[in-house]
């Protein structure tokens, strides 16, 4: 009898702790369905008052996005977002694919040949990614403009590049740290070089954290606006600044066609998420549970 009631507890705090999860995951994603929702309304309908749930869907909004252009003076002038999406995905893309690459090998570098001073070495590494990026904006302005690098597509990749290696670095560090030497030595005497046990037996094992870096990596990159605003030039720029120089003027704020842009920049970072969600999630809980 008491097992019995003590089952039905657990059953019902069980579905009171689904409920208020559901109820916090709504509250979360309430703004994000907006977007979407507002996305697919006529612009007449997005300032509707009081706000309308139910309404005729459009997709005109997601056209005028790639299609749409203004009047500036007697000349039609094309915004342009498609190569503004395409930059984005193209800087954001190779940035965390280079950063991923270097900071895997040196993150294995840390883990299994430690140097004296290996912590210190680790700190100053961190140290880069500390500082906030309107400290550094002059200096790197000044940088890129005596280099040539300013307006084009390297100059950013590698600024978004040397901003996400430390961390790669110490992520894919804590990843190969939590794994066991024992397999690595017996691939070392069975004659295995290095590169060989680095590549077939230790990498293998750290996919899980190279799914985590890659996301985390992708999220911090695709959603910068301060560097891209101000290092990019119009045939680079990407969409977070094509967003605040192209929507409104005159017109006022066209909420529709913003809310389109936005549904569409979210896309890209769902996509791979949920593509890389069970790799996603081993990475997060890596070394949290015991098996």
């Amino acid at each position: 009898m008491a097992k019995g009631y003590r089952a039905r507890g657990v059953r019902q705090g069980g579905w009171g702790r689904t409920g208020l999860a559901a109820v916090v995951s709504v509250a979360y994603f309430f703004p994000v369905l907006w977007i979407i929702l507002t996305a697919f309304k006529t612009h007449n309908d997005a300032l509707a008052t009081p706000p309308k749930f139910l309404f005729h869907p459009t997709i005109e909004n997601f056209i005028a996005v790639f299609r749409r252009s203004y009047i500036k003076g007697f000349e039609a002038v094309d915004t342009g977002f498609a190569l503004f999406f395409f930059n984005s995905i193209f800087v954001s893309a190779s940035s965390v694919v280079i950063a991923l690459a270097i900071g895997t090998l040196a993150a294995y570098g840390f883990s299994r040949f430690p140097l004296r001073g290996n912590d210190t070495y680790l700190f100053i590494i961190l140290t880069t990614r500390m500082l906030p990026p309107i400290v550094v904006i002059i200096p790197i302005f000044l940088m890129f403009r005596v280099a040539g690098l300013s307006g084009g597509y390297a100059g950013v990749m590698l600024l978004y590049t040397a901003f996400n290696l430390p961390f790669a670095i110490w992520m894919m560090k804590s990843f190969f740290d939590e794994l066991s030497g024992d397999v690595e030595d017996a691939a070392r005497v069975d004659g295995s070089s290095e590169t060989r046990v680095f590549s077939r037996v230790a990498l293998p094992q750290v996919r899980a954290g190279l799914a985590a870096t890659a996301v985390f990596g992708l999220i911090l990159t695709w959603n910068e606006f301060l560097f891209a605003l101000l290092l990019t030039g119009v045939g680079t720029r990407t969409v977070p600044v094509a967003m605040a120089q192209t929507i409104g003027g005159d017109i006022g704020v066209r909420w529709g066609l913003l809310a389109a842009i936005e549904t569409l920049f979210l896309v890209p970072v769902i996509v791979v998420s949920f593509l890389l969600q069970h790799q996603l999630l081993r990475g997060v809980t890596f070394g949290t549970i015991k098996r």
